[in-house]
């Protein structure tokens, strides 16, 4: 599979892979993949819960939910190449490093989540992750994340 795959996850997909639910599924569809890398997409909605509560009037997503959608992007992948579809594991945070927040992200916004392998082991994998709007970097950061049963 070192092709470019096109548009392979729509949302039925996205929530027969991940164990996530609204309002914690941060990722609204997978654009493409490759066997190092994904690039998924979080439309970005003014209805967000945690839009309520974080900067009302100035609304911006929070960076650690940009961290998070990076991180479900990056579980897609993992599942994907690694085979793990069906298995009962699934792929938990174990550090982040790195992080940085370059740009706001507001409502209304199409975040682009590009997210890759570091590092590939059957049971640990190390990810790089780049959260954009266009051609604007938002978010970037390095994380690690576990494979093991639910």
């Amino acid at each position: 599979m070192s092709e470019e795959t096109e548009l392979v996850y729509d949302t039925a997909k996205i929530l027969a892979a991940l164990p996530h639910r609204y309002p914690m599924l941060l990722v609204d569809r997978v654009v493409s993949f490759t066997e190092e890398e994904i690039h998924a997409v979080k439309a970005v909605s003014f209805n967000e819960d945690f839009f309520q509560g974080h900067f009302p009037g100035r609304p911006i997503m929070p960076g650690v939910l940009q961290i998070e959608a990076l991180a479900q992007a990056a579980g897609i992948l993992a599942i994907e190449i690694l085979g793990l579809a069906g298995s009962g594991k699934l792929v938990y945070f174990m550090a982040i490093e790195d992080a940085k927040f370059r740009s706001p992200v507001t409502p209304g916004h199409l975040l682009d989540l590009r997210a890759g392998f570091v590092q590939k082991r059957s049971r640990v994998c190390k990810f790089w992750g780049k959260a954009s709007i266009g051609d604007k970097v938002t978010c970037e950061v390095n994380f690690t994340a576990m494979i093991a049963d639910a």
